[in-house]
């Protein structure tokens, strides 16, 4: 009996030893890892300071660590050591690295599931433990992260209109809501001329689709508008060989909205929210939209057509005015991957944001940096900017006349000019043309369960 308290003392404290040698030997720059008994385990350390335009949770590095360290098996556990402020935008990073979709065939993976626990160390001045509702809002984010990511991530053969619509009302059954679905002709009848002249040419019809949660006592109505390309060629004006492929996460906007209104509403919100799909597959073929084409889209507006590659604005713009028109939505945001120039002006990290009202401008970054969604201000100035659409045979142009001249502020600006420059209510365009690519696809393990564990 002697004996073995001796050697699990001694264990104990070789244990120590070896745990205290990893964390010395740590010198993130701006991330490190060490693996642990023959790779079984790893310590891994984030950034120790981060800029003012980072999140302070390092979301980004958690996902690339997550992704990189994580050590094999069915059964695995994640402990994050981290300040209470920062568990949520942990939590999604780290959802994020545990995508769903796959194809491989059976030879080429393994089939057995697999089982990711992640707990949480709080720590801090706030290292209460959360609480059970606190951990399925957790669980509720995490859902609608790899949802979206699976959305994106699957090809137009296996996410055409039609599936996309079977996803939004999977969604809607799950959260006891029966879409309003818009679709084919109906579109052109009704005056959608931006989501029909888009999708028209395409096997699968385009679809303007709506889920809105209408709460009693609720004292305003959001709307959060999606383009939801489920690919884009780029119809006549068509993307080269180098620039097409990817092209299946154009649906990135509507897959978020989804994602985000699935979470949103199993939290229990209080106002009224809609959430509208604009959804049509660019293609070519006999039906496409031709530059010099003259459509009316939903606002009333004409818009000549000089670029069939600049869609997403089109579809967007009959979306926004649905929102206002039809939905009486006070605060509208509309999400997208609208633009290759949203890298060049804030990169692959950070979404770019636009919006009329400086309020929500500052609110967008700042939720950015506590999520870890990262966004950062477009150029708001439409007296400078929207003449770049002047058309001689239209109210507009669907594209710039000068592609260097604020190319993603114009684009959003395309979109605000169809519900006004005057609308007095609050309207958000986010461009997240290069953040839909930044996770890359890695494993298919079970969806990761949250504990929480509280250290003083």
């Amino acid at each position: 009996m002697i004996s073995e308290v001796k050697f699990s003392c001694q264990f104990s404290l070789m244990f120590s030893q070896v745990w205290q040698a990893a964390l010395s030997s740590l010198n993130p720059n701006p991330t490190d890892s060490c693996p642990l008994y023959l790779n079984h385990a790893t310590v891994a350390a984030l950034p120790s300071r981060v800029s003012r335009h980072n999140s302070p949770s390092s979301a980004h590095f958690v996902s690339r660590l997550v992704r990189s360290c994580l050590p094999g098996g069915n059964n695995r556990c994640i402990v994050m050591v981290c300040e209470r402020s920062e568990v949520f935008a942990s939590s999604c990073a780290m959802a994020r690295a545990f995508p769903i979709f796959s194809r491989r065939s059976t030879s080429s993976r393994r089939t057995e599931k697999k089982h990711v626990t992640v707990e949480f160390v709080i720590v801090g001045q706030d290292s209460s433990p959360l609480d059970v509702g606190e951990l399925q809002c957790l669980s509720n984010a995490a859902d609608g992260v790899r949802l979206a990511a699976r959305i994106v991530d699957t090809p137009c053969n296996d996410m055409n209109t039609d599936h996309f619509l079977d996803e939004i009302k999977a969604v809607g059954i799950e959260l006891g809501i029966t879409p309003v679905i818009i679709r084919g002709e109906e579109l052109k009848q009704r005056g959608f001329g931006g989501i029909y002249g888009v999708g028209k040419a395409a096997e699968h019809p385009p679809a303007l689709a709506v889920l809105s949660h209408k709460p009693d006592g609720a004292t305003q109505s959001i709307a959060w508008v999606g383009k939801g390309i489920v690919y884009d060629t780029g119809g006549l004006s068509i993307k080269g060989k180098t620039t097409m492929p990817g092209m299946k996460r154009d649906c990135g906007g509507a897959a978020a909205i989804l994602g985000a209104f699935k979470a949103t509403i199993k939290q229990g919100f209080k106002d009224n929210l809609h959430a509208v799909f604009c959804l049509a597959e660019n293609a070519v073929g006999p039906m496409a939209t031709r530059p010099d084409d003259i459509h009316t889209l939903y606002s009333g507006k004409t818009v000549e057509i000089n670029n069939t590659d600049a869609e997403g604005r089109l579809v967007l713009a009959d979306g926004v005015v649905y929102a206002s028109k039809d939905l009486s939505a006070d605060i509208i945001l509309d999400m997208a991957t609208l633009t290759g120039a949203q890298g060049i002006s804030t990169g692959k990290y950070h979404a770019a944001v636009m919006t009329n009202n400086e309020q929500w401008e500052v609110a967008c970054v700042r939720a950015g940096r506590n999520s870890g969604d990262l966004a950062h201000p477009l150029v708001y100035c439409p007296e400078l900017h929207f003449s770049e659409f002047t058309s001689a045979m239209a109210d507009m142009k669907n594209s710039v006349a000068d592609r260097e001249n604020a190319q993603s502020s114009c684009a959003g600006l395309f979109i605000g000019s169809h519900l006004g420059f005057d609308w007095p209510g609050v309207w958000v365009h986010v461009d997240i043309a290069s953040p839909v690519h930044a996770v890359s696809t890695w494993g298919s393990p079970k969806m990761p369960c949250w504990s929480d564990q509280t250290s003083h």
